[in-house]
């Protein structure tokens, strides 16, 4: 399906708030829909992966009832029989997990209980082992201290057979793998993973470990954003830095679009002289370029490279697997890896993001992360904010939405508070190691007094 990007609408927003990107980008994205190629994983590689389909059920989980713990396992009637006082029971044996009960348990008997042990017949009770005292081979437990069908897990209790045990889109977290092998399932069907290239753009970028020059900085945005993309679990294909050269920036933006889902581009989308992609974007496809009242960050590039502008050159046959960073599972058979295809027939996406390192990554958080959640499948999740109080004062100008790099703590009384951690420049990337979360002040507010309320958006999770 090929999406249809409105461009008018864009641009009669010269300065969009937060919240009207992210409703403009899943407009953009949505009729695009996810990426519908999938394979089926055993449960260890499919961890993070975005299930293609419904898991329905095959088995009740517990598939008996059992017993929640070490205990006795007896009948309930045998408490209402004593109505108070003490019950005193019979030991007739002991019940193992993995091997189950077959004689009859009569009244004032039971058998001594493993956690996880199928409950006898008639029984519907488990007394902890601690709770009693044994003498012999009997038992005694004061009944006040006992319901009627206490510590029993029920057959069926977690999930019932034929019921939808895992949504299509849930990413298989270490807890829905296990949910998986408790249904009997070693295996999963995922999408592919996204893949998206990401370049750098300017001339004065350096790769680390070439010799430094007047003028010149270090490439981090390359690093940083593409440890956010691996850690979304994205294929990266690392096309390294561009330099402000038009005929070097089409050149590797059709390499790009021909090889990815998505092209993340850092740098050259405001309105300097030297600012090349936004010319050269216009050209191959559908792009718009929108100011966004916050800060870091601003300027921002959104739209679809055309496929028809993308075909297939010689610079795009060079990148194999040994230079994408996984673009091709390394569990792939041969005949898998020559299957897999360079280029897709639907547009690529296009997002261009500020060059100052903290404003890409706060972007990346805010607009890329769940652009790309979208285009994989995922379920929509918004991350919960969270309130803590500040513990200084916060100057904030009303009219865009500011995120600062905080520290999250708990005082002595226990509550919730956050500082900043100092300096808030958008190239301080210093700041976004030492932060824990990211304090979120809407457009509406200004400034914040020490001992205010603040929402905050912890980083845990997301970088």
């Amino acid at each position: 399906m090929t999406a249809i990007f409105h461009p008018a609408a864009a641009a009669s927003a010269q300065n969009l708030t937060t919240a009207q990107v992210q409703e403009q980008l899943h407009a953009l994205l949505q009729p695009l829909g996810a990426v519908t190629e999938t394979e089926t994983l055993s449960l260890p590689e499919a961890l993070d992966r975005v299930l293609a389909e419904a898991v329905i059920c095959p088995v009740n989980v517990p598939p008996h009832d059992n017993s929640a713990m070490d205990g006795y396992a007896f009948s309930s009637a045998d408490l209402v029989a004593v109505q108070g006082g003490w019950l005193r029971l019979r030991v007739v044996g002991t019940v193992l997990a993995g091997a189950p009960w077959s004689q009859p348990v009569s009244a004032g008997q039971c058998v001594k209980i493993m956690t996880g042990a199928v409950m006898p017949e008639g029984l519907d009770t488990v007394v902890p082992h601690e709770q009693v005292s044994a003498s012999d081979d009997h038992i005694s437990v004061e009944a006040a201290s006992l319901k009627p069908g206490a510590n029993r897990r029920l057959r069926g209790e977690d999930l019932r057979q034929g019921e939808v045990a895992l949504p299509a889109g849930q990413k298989l977290t270490p807890a829905a793998l296990g949910l998986l092998a408790s249904l009997g399932l070693g295996q999963a069907t995922v999408r592919r993973r996204l893949r998206v290239a990401y370049f750098s753009t300017g001339d004065e970028l350096l790769s680390p470990g070439t010799a430094p020059r007047e003028g010149a900085i270090y490439d981090s945005n390359r690093f940083s954003l593409q440890g956010l993309l691996r850690r979304l679990g994205a294929h990266v294909l690392d096309l390294g830095s561009v330099p402000d050269e038009p005929d070097a920036l089409e050149e590797r933006l059709r390499e790009a679009a021909t090889l990815a889902d998505v092209v993340l581009t850092s740098g050259g989308i405001s309105a300097g002289e030297a600012d090349h992609t936004r010319a050269m974007l216009q050209r191959l496809g559908t792009v718009q370029f929108w100011r966004v009242a916050m800060r870091p960050g601003r300027p921002l590039a959104v739209g679809l490279l055309a496929p028809a502008a993308m075909a297939l050159n010689p610079i795009a046959e060079k990148f194999t697997e040994k230079t994408a960073i996984g673009a091709i599972p390394e569990s792939a058979s041969s005949s898998q890896k020559q299957s897999i295809p360079l280029s897709t027939k639907r547009p690529a996406v296009l997002l261009g993001l500020p060059g100052n390192p903290v404003a890409a990554m706060v972007s990346f958080l805010i607009f890329v992360r769940p652009a790309l959640g979208l285009l994989a499948g995922e379920l929509a999740a918004p991350t919960p904010m969270l309130q803590a109080v500040a513990t200084e004062r916060l100057r904030k100008r009303a009219g865009r939405t500011e995120y600062l790099r905080g520290v999250l703590a708990l005082n002595a009384q226990g509550q919730a508070t956050v500082r900043t951690t100092g300096p808030q420049g958008s190239a301080l990337l210093s700041s976004m190691v030492q932060a824990n979360c990211i304090i979120v002040l809407d457009d509406a507010r200004g400034d914040v007094q020490a001992g205010e309320a603040v929402h905050i958006l912890p980083l845990q999770g997301l970088i």
